[in-house]
């Protein structure tokens, strides 16, 4: 048994709801497996479906919202000053806040079922000025359909629970290769039109 998960099984609701918290921020943690084991054990009885649903939404929707604020707070002031250590020039920040803000809801929506990405999606969405309501509605709906997700299928899975962390882990390394794809596909079309 992993630490993770003895914390789960010592803190119950609120172990999930703090590491789900520290999760989305952007603490390094499993939290599709985190989510399945509680979904495990639902299927034991040790935990209600409708409370731990409840709880990780709950923990998913605070964690993306303290993303997001840290976001507006630390924003484009912050990459400014960092950006060119980085190679990051105020032409590409104007072009990361135009894309959001034509792609956003897709970003917060979706963006929890990939490993990575719904870690920067709020930070990403405070400092491109991104509207709160309209984050929120997107961000929020995203949180109840992940964590519905998971933990419904670590009940469903039962003892089987383990293979989601093979399949995320396999997952996680064929999206990471297709969104780089992308991305130099994209940098490769700009410097043939230059």
């Amino acid at each position: 048994m992993t630490d993770l998960e003895s914390f789960i099984v010592h803190y119950g609701y609120i172990g999930m709801f703090i590491v789900l918290i520290l999760g989305i921020v952007g603490m390094p943690f499993p939290d599709e497996v985190l989510l399945t084991y509680v979904g495990y054990h639902v299927s034991l009885g040790n935990m209600s479906l409708n409370l731990a649903i409840f709880i990780a939404i709950l923990g998913s929707i605070s964690g993306i919202s303290i993303s997001y604020l840290l976001g507006q707070w630390l924003g484009v002031p912050f990459i400014k000053r960092f950006g060119p250590k980085l190679r990051i020039k105020e032409k590409q920040i104007d072009w990361v806040r135009n894309n959001f803000n034509k792609y956003g809801a897709t970003f917060l929506i979706f963006g929890y079922f990939i490993p990575g990405i719904r870690h920067v999606t709020a930070y990403v969405a405070g400092f491109s000025k991104y509207h709160y309501f309209r984050f929120a509605v997107f961000a929020y709906i995203g949180a109840i359909f992940w964590a519905s997700t998971f933990i419904i299928l670590g009940n469903i899975l039962g003892d089987q629970w383990e293979y989601i962390t093979t399949f995320f882990s396999q997952a996680s390394k064929i999206m990471w290769l297709i969104i780089l794809t992308g991305v130099l596909f994209i940098i490769l079309r700009k410097i043939k039109r230059n």
